[in-house]
């Protein structure tokens, strides 16, 4: 095991007194993990899940500004692109990453997750997926693949539809902020435990004593001791809206819902005008595939989610809109992606549909 203090290794492991420790090292890029990390997380994960010596496993990041903010997409990009790197990085990150999200999501044991700052993407991948997630006032959390020509990941397909009402089909297309109290309203969050106080909280999470077969209830209590109320969500004050106008079986009605909203002149004129600009930002395919995602896979377990995203990652990874997000977000940084289709008039249904198609022997399994 790696020792957490004073070691340049991104991803330092421990265990002491019945407690296992992840700490995501990379402060200087937001703490995104890359395969190479993933790689070293799985096979720990799957030590954990068997070693009668553990009992519950915490996952944080250093440097007080993320947790996780995803993937190490600019290599996802310079690999893809054949610029830079192994050309089957790509298909090989998404692969990896899905496997460990899901030995996440069915980890037998407690696995709290200290969402303390940036959570997004595969940092919501690694903790909404576990057992208890611990949000702060500094948390951050979003979805935004839509801005760069992808797709909500990482298992969001079945989490983004435990949402309440539409909130999860609002969030996956708009990639809107929550701050903890609405991650905590949407489920995102289980617990909210003030930052001044996290410190005590992983020591006392390292001073239980730990009873088998009592674990969950244990760390459920220390939680709730440690919990206070972060105060109104606003996205709550939004169900209402939510629910009316993105209900739509189409993008184009929830677009339609949203003018309706704001010509109606009410409460929520002003977050429907910024909701319908936000929308039309975003890459219009993405916002199709969304959709659909979101509907064909609405009572998905996490095996059936993960395989259906990485079917369509695949199919993603061989178009144009992904690395043009990316290119116009984090590679020239000018905010002005060219999408192709620039339309949703002109993204093709037959297109879309493509997306989910079956990719034969390359096929996600966790057999």
């Amino acid at each position: 095991m790696s020792a957490l203090a004073g070691s340049e290794e991104e991803i330092l492991i421990a265990s002491q007194a019945g407690l296992g420790r992840i700490l995501i090292n990379r402060p200087q890029a937001l703490n995104a993990l890359s395969l190479a990390n993933y790689r070293e997380i799985g096979p720990v994960i799957a030590a954990w899940a068997e070693d009668p010596r553990i009992h519950a496993v915490m996952i944080r990041g250093r440097g007080g500004q993320a947790f996780c903010a995803g993937g190490d997409i600019r290599a996802i990009y310079e690999a893809g692109l054949g610029i830079s790197g192994d050309p089957k990085l790509p298909q090989d990150f998404f692969r990896e990453e899905y496997r460990v999200i899901r030995q996440v999501h069915r980890f037998p044991k407690p696995y709290v997750a200290l969402i303390d700052g940036i959570t997004m993407g595969g940092g919501a991948g690694m903790s909404v997926n576990g057992s208890f997630r611990v949000a702060t006032e500094r948390t951050l959390f979003a979805m935004p693949e839509t801005g760069i020509g992808l797709f909500p990941d990482v298992g969001a397909t079945r989490f983004l539809n435990l949402c309440p009402g539409r909130i999860g089909r609002y969030l996956a297309l708009s990639g809107a902020r929550l701050r903890a109290s609405d991650a905590l309203y949407s489920g995102f969050a289980t617990h909210f435990v003030p930052q001044e106080k996290i410190d005590d909280l992983i020591e006392a999470l390292r001073a239980i004593c730990w009873k088998s077969g009592s674990e969950h209830r244990q760390v459920a209590k220390l939680l709730a001791g440690f919990a206070a109320d972060p105060g109104p969500a606003p996205i709550a004050a939004l169900q209402e809206a939510v629910d009316r106008t993105f209900g739509g079986e189409s993008v184009e009605a929830i677009l339609d819902a949203l003018e309706r909203e704001e010509n109606e002149g009410g409460a929520f004129a002003g977050w429907a005008r910024e909701s319908r600009r936000n929308l039309l930002a975003k890459s219009p395919a993405s916002l199709k595939l969304t959709l659909r995602q979101l509907t064909v896979g609405r009572d998905f377990e996490i095996e059936e989610a993960l395989s259906l995203e990485y079917r369509m990652v695949r199919h993603v990874l061989e178009g144009h809109d992904f690395y043009e997000g990316v290119r116009a977000a984090v590679i020239d940084k000018d905010r002005q992606p060219r999408w192709r289709p620039a339309s949703l008039a002109e993204v093709d249904e037959k297109v879309v549909r493509s997306y989910f198609a079956p990719i034969g022997e390359e096929e996600l399994s966790f057999v």
